[in-house]
């Protein structure tokens, strides 16, 4: 009887292995440009920044239990150093993003060691209070950022053998970017560190009753979270080769929160399906409408209702549930 119900379990398409389905999107990522239109490719190459940028939020979030509201900060100076550099200084794409992850980390470790110190909605309510500081930094130092006008003619330099300056290749420096952060982010939340911030998130009253430093792991999980928000920022900037304020105001840090609920927030990668259903749904709503935040929030709320784990939690639990049947 065990070995019959075993084999149930085993033929069941969902029953894949793990790395068996994480192949499978990485070779239909590697091969995308084959197939997919100018356009659609394009959209695919935004659609891996963002899920970048869910992912890194999703380490404060979905594992440490933090709630942030200001993570473009991070996101849009990752972005504007980049940008900056290239237009200012060299056209050089390793200074460049190496000096946006600097700015973007060194921005998360200051802010971080102040947002730790406290919980829940005081948490959110602070660090959106200094991402809106960020933005108005932004907007307001036009000598520096270019204002509301932001930073046009952003360079695409060649870089080893890819000639960033074309959509395919920059599809493909962006995916090997992105696939190296996921796989460092995998690395994390899979260690040691990565299952105290578990405990952190579950009861952080009984992780410092053990004697663990529970603020110390918090600034840390802060900061990791932000220097990948830069890394996708830094990613952004020669992809639109023009940023505005915009993406440092308080509606971008709303993004990766929709979509690791979209997605679910517990599980590693399922920010990366949210991030792929918000760009969709964005896609389509924007096309009929301006104010495509209203009904994508609609769809949020029914989602955090009827969905409370996300759409790859209701899928997980619903495989558990064919397995109990089984």
């Amino acid at each position: 009887m065990i070995n019959k119900t075993s084999s149930k379990k085993r033929s069941h398409p969902f029953f894949l292995p793990g790395y068996w389905w994480l192949a499978i999107v990485l070779v239909t990522l590697a091969l995308a440009p084959l197939f997919l239109s100018e356009f659609l490719t394009v959209f695919v190459t935004e659609m891996l920044i963002m899920a970048l940028f869910a992912l890194a939020f999703n380490l404060l979030f979905g594992f440490t239990g933090l709630l942030s509201f200001g993570h473009a900060a991070y996101f849009s100076l990752g972005a504007y150093t980049t940008g900056m550099i290239l237009i200012k200084v060299t056209p050089s794409i390793p200074l460049a993003f190496l000096v946006g992850f600097l700015v973007a980390t060194f921005a998360a470790w200051i802010i971080g060691y102040l947002c730790v110190r406290l919980d829940e909605i005081y948490f959110a309510m602070l660090t959106l209070a200094f991402g809106m500081m960020i933005h108005t930094i932004i907007w307001q130092w036009d000598s520096l950022t270019g204002g509301a006008d932001g930073l046009v003619g952003i360079p695409r330099p060649q870089f080893l053998f890819f000639n960033l300056s074309d959509n395919i290749p920059y599809y493909y420096f962006t995916l090997i970017v992105v696939v190296i952060c996921a796989a460092i982010l995998w690395v994390i939340i899979n260690s040691p560190f990565g299952l105290t911030l578990k405990s952190i998130r579950e009861n952080h009253e009984r992780v410092e009753y053990l004697g663990i430093n529970m603020k110390r792991y918090r600034l840390i999980s802060f900061v990791i979270s932000g220097f990948f928000c830069g890394v996708a920022g830094a990613l952004f900037a020669p992809f639109e080769m023009a940023i505005s304020p915009d993406i440092a105001f308080w509606t971008k840090s709303a993004e990766p929160v929709f979509m690791s609920l979209l997605g679910g927030m517990n599980i590693i990668f399922a920010p990366v399906a949210g991030a792929a259903i918000f760009m969709y749904l964005k896609e389509i709503i924007s096309g009929y409408t301006e104010y495509w935040m209203f009904p994508l929030g609609a769809i949020l709320i029914l989602i955090v209702i009827f969905l409370p784990g996300g759409i790859f939690g209701f899928i997980r639990d619903t495989i558990f549930g064919l397995r109990e049947r089984d």
